[in-house]
């Protein structure tokens, strides 16, 4: 997992049009949460966000904070990322202040490994969840979870239960949910008789 830094600056005054005016100005508001922690609202400017959560782990990259008086040096991470539809701008983020001794649950995306006999076959490969809910410490929050689907034949699928983990990290999906699943063949077409 990587660790980045971000500045940070607390606002005193919130509301649509202070974060209009952050958002042309090239920051986006924030919020910035945690157990034991009031909600202190924050502005930070869009590169220092975009760098932030740049890289494999993306938003579950950890984040030292910096400035923000009390909130300086606080390790944290992105729990949601609000960006506008049309522009793909960011419109607001929230930061989850979390201490690096304690488990988090966060979302870890799936990636696939190798190309499954069953789709040599002709069978359709179909990835049911992208994502995956996970509960560990921060520093070993993993960038994605791979899923080897080399060995996966047509009619079998690949449930929760069956992947194998990282030390330290532990799936709170069902294990019995499949992730990922070859189906069988198109029917191909019969060709018309002949009169």
């Amino acid at each position: 997992m990587q660790q980045k830094q971000m500045n940070i600056e607390l606002r005193t005054k919130t509301g649509t049009g202070v974060c209009r005016r952050l958002r042309n100005a090239d920051m986006v508001p924030g919020v910035v949460y945690g157990k034991g922690v009031d909600p202190m609202p924050v502005s930070i400017k869009i590169r220092d966000l975009q760098a932030a959560i740049s890289g494999e782990g993306g938003q579950n990259n950890l984040i030292t904070l910096v400035g923000g008086g009390s909130l300086d040096q606080s390790i944290a991470i992105v729990v949601d990322l609000q960006r506008d539809p049309i522009k793909k701008t960011y419109k607001h983020v929230d930061l989850h202040r979390i201490n690096p001794n304690e488990k988090i649950r966060v979302t870890v995306p799936v990636v696939l490994k190798g190309i499954a006999i069953g789709v040599k076959e002709g069978g359709l490969l179909d990835l049911a969840h992208h994502e995956l809910h996970a509960e560990c410490l921060p520093g070993n929050i993993p960038d994605h979870i791979e899923i080897d689907v080399t060995d996966l034949m047509i009619a079998h699928s690949i449930h929760v239960g069956d992947i194998v983990l990282p030390e330290g990290v532990a799936l709170l999906d069902k294990a019995n949910i499949p992730v990922v699943s070859i189906l069988g063949r198109a029917k191909e077409e019969e060709a018309p008789a002949a009169a």
